[in-house]
């Protein structure tokens, strides 16, 4: 007799593959990627080998792909489009479409009869008038649904990122997911890497817009001459542009927003954080593979992701009362 504790996992949304990352640490056997990007599928099977990256329209078909080859399945993780749930979009229309692809996943559920389900998103995804009818039919299928919204810098990563988990278990409710106790990780400390080969240039030169040039300002006013900063681009959330380093950084999102402004002597130097620095703040390991597509694919790709250390504490707690399948050694 041999005890196996295999967790076999379907990624349906997978992105560049964030939440699979987490899972694979918490001791998940990644099964299979699937997503509507093909930039994305190409890094996915990159990362977690060449016959996991599925590149198929999901919502658009009336069929499931891929899932008679599938085999059994005990998780499916899902990161649903948020485009039009999330405040960064403002005041713009959303598409309930878009909304809808939640609800997308439980066509897998009543295929694959996985043990578990964890689906991630926005935290204004509660909001959503199809967000109760979601936790209701998950309910239906015989699931114990447990949501809870997570801060992924309570969980070793450099980034302060709240998110949405619906946390579905076929046999009991599952129990809140406890963050380990310890100081968040700074952008000095996690995701800067001062001695990366990348270029600034000065601050003040004839082709800086105005409002970077203010925002720049308003930092040095608070922080001193000499002292490093963030210029953040791309938001209004009542920091004035700018943020300080030796906190966790604020929320990545699926474009360029933070610009290091540090000094040369006296002279204060700009450049945008990098990818692989992007990358840390989304709590990846340097053996995470980036390799198709432009620097805005990439950055992309990252911001979109789940913070793999989150999903690590979501599988690690959901599996912790599991026992072992004890199967027939051949």
């Amino acid at each position: 007799m041999l005890k196996d504790l295999r967790i076999r996992t379907l990624d349906v949304f997978c992105g560049g593959g964030g939440s699979s990352w987490g899972a694979r640490a918490a001791g998940a056997e990644i099964v299979c990627g699937i997503d509507a990007w093909d930039i994305a599928t190409k890094t996915y099977a990159a990362n977690f080998g060449q016959d996991t990256g599925i590149h198929r329209t999901l919502v658009e078909t009336g069929r499931l792909p891929v899932v008679d080859r599938l085999g059994s399945i005990d998780l499916i993780l899902a990161s649903p489009e948020c485009r039009s749930h999330t405040c960064a979009r403002g005041s713009g229309q959303r598409d309930e479409n878009s909304r809808r692809t939640a609800r997308y996943v439980l066509r897998f559920a009543r295929k694959l009869k996985p043990r578990w389900i964890v689906i991630e998103n926005v935290i204004h995804m509660r909001n959503w008038d199809g967000f109760s009818g979601l936790v209701a039919e998950a309910e239906a299928l015989g699931y114990h649904v447990h949501a809870q919204v997570l801060d992924a810098s309570t969980f070793g990563v450099p980034q302060k990122r709240r998110r949405l988990f619906l946390i579905c278990d076929l046999e009991e409710m599952p129990s809140p997911v406890t963050a380990p106790s310890g100081t968040p990780l700074s952008v000095e400390a996690g995701v800067v890497m001062w001695d990366g080969p990348w270029r600034s240039s000065p601050l003040y030169n004839a082709g800086r817009a105005d409002a970077t040039i203010e925002k720049a300002e308003r930092a040095i006013d608070a922080v001193g001459r000499g002292t490093p900063f963030l210029i953040v681009y791309y938001g209004s959330d009542g920091g004035g542009g700018w943020q300080p380093i030796d906190v966790p950084l604020r929320t990545v999102t699926t474009i360029d927003r933070f610009g290091l402004v540090t000094w040369l002597g006296n002279v204060p130097m700009l450049r945008m954080l990098q990818p692989p620095e992007i990358q840390r703040a989304m709590g990846f390991g340097s053996d995470y593979q980036l390799p198709y597509g432009s620097r805005r694919d990439r950055i992309r790709l990252l911001g979109n992701a789940v913070c793999p250390p989150v999903m690590t504490a979501v599988v690690t707690s959901m599996l912790r009362n599991r026992p072992a399948v004890v199967r027939s050694a051949a």
